[in-house]
């Protein structure tokens, strides 16, 4: 296996393992309060992150930004907290176009926060001698992975709303509800002060 497949592997495998299921969590709170025809919105959510996340990751690795682990590592739950509490304000198809930018000013912002998350454990296996490919396969890696939870998720939301006739409003207040019960059980216990 060369350097590109080895490390795209391990960054499907990082965003896609359950011990690390705040980044799944994030995904999920952040895309399953939308429908499949909102794909445009997701896709810029989505892309929004992809950029925050591949800066900080890229500075993390490079040396260019240290910061603290556990700083990181409570800031991430507390992403999940904004993002959830957001979604309980969403009604389907009534967000302005003001609202919707700041939800993508946000994912970026949040997907700074994610990125130094990833960066510890990228760090961990990386030899400073090589950092560009690992650095981008690893990214590519991440993002398959988002992918391939964005998509799990809306096929379910589009099977629970649909097939199960939830309604969005309901499916909504699931997903964002949960993602909030779990994301302030994990901020209180990696509060770092």
């Amino acid at each position: 296996m060369n350097t590109f497949e080895l490390y795209c592997k391990i960054g499907i495998e990082h965003i896609a393992d359950f011990k690390g299921y705040d980044h799944i969590l994030f995904i999920i709170t952040l895309c399953g309060v939308y429908v499949i025809k909102e794909w445009k919105s997701i896709l810029i959510l989505i892309t929004a992150f992809t950029i925050g996340h591949s800066i900080s990751l890229a500075m993390a690795v490079l040396g260019f930004v240290t910061i603290s682990a556990e700083l990181i590592e409570f800031f991430i739950p507390v992403t999940i907290v904004i993002t959830s509490v957001g979604n309980l304000f969403k009604k389907p198809g009534t967000i302005s176009p003001l609202l919707q930018t700041v939800k993508y000013v946000l994912a970026l912002f949040f997907g700074l926060i994610h990125g130094f998350g990833f960066s510890n454990y990228l760090k961990a296996l990386l030899e400073k001698t090589e950092l560009v490919l690992p650095l981008l396969s690893f990214n590519i890696g991440i993002e398959l992975g988002q992918l391939i939870i964005v998509t799990s998720i809306l096929t379910i939301a589009t099977l629970v709303t649909r097939v199960g006739k939830v309604a969005q409003r309901d499916w909504n207040l699931v997903i964002s509800g949960a993602g909030l019960g779990v994301s302030l059980i994990m901020s209180v216990e990696r509060f770092p002060w």
